[in-house]
C-alpha cells in the first residue's frame, strides 16, 4: 500500500534562461517602438503619412464637389 505522505515530483528548470529569452524579446518589440513611434525616423514618419492622409482626402472632397455641383 502506499503511504499517506503526499508524494511531488520537481521539476527542475532554469527559470533564469526564461525570463532572459522573454526580455530578449521584449526588447526587440521595445527597440521597434521607439524607433517608429519616438525617435526621429518616427516623428518623421508621423509627419509624412499625416500629408498623405490630408492629400487623399483633399482629393476625395474635390471629386465629391465636383459631382455634387457639376449641374
Amino acid at each position: 500500500m502506499e503511504s499517506n505522505e503526499a508524494s511531488v515530483q520537481y521539476n527542475c528548470w532554469n527559470e533564469d534562461n526564461m525570463n532572459m529569452q522573454v526580455l530578449h524579446s521584449q526588447s526587440r518589440l521595445i527597440g521597434l517602438y521607439n524607433r517608429l513611434c519616438i525617435e526621429r525616423l518616427g516623428i518623421v514618419m508621423k509627419v509624412a503619412v499625416s500629408l498623405a492622409v490630408m492629400i487623399v482626402i483633399y482629393i476625395i472632397g474635390y471629386i465629391t464637389g465636383y459631382y455634387v455641383h457639376r449641374c
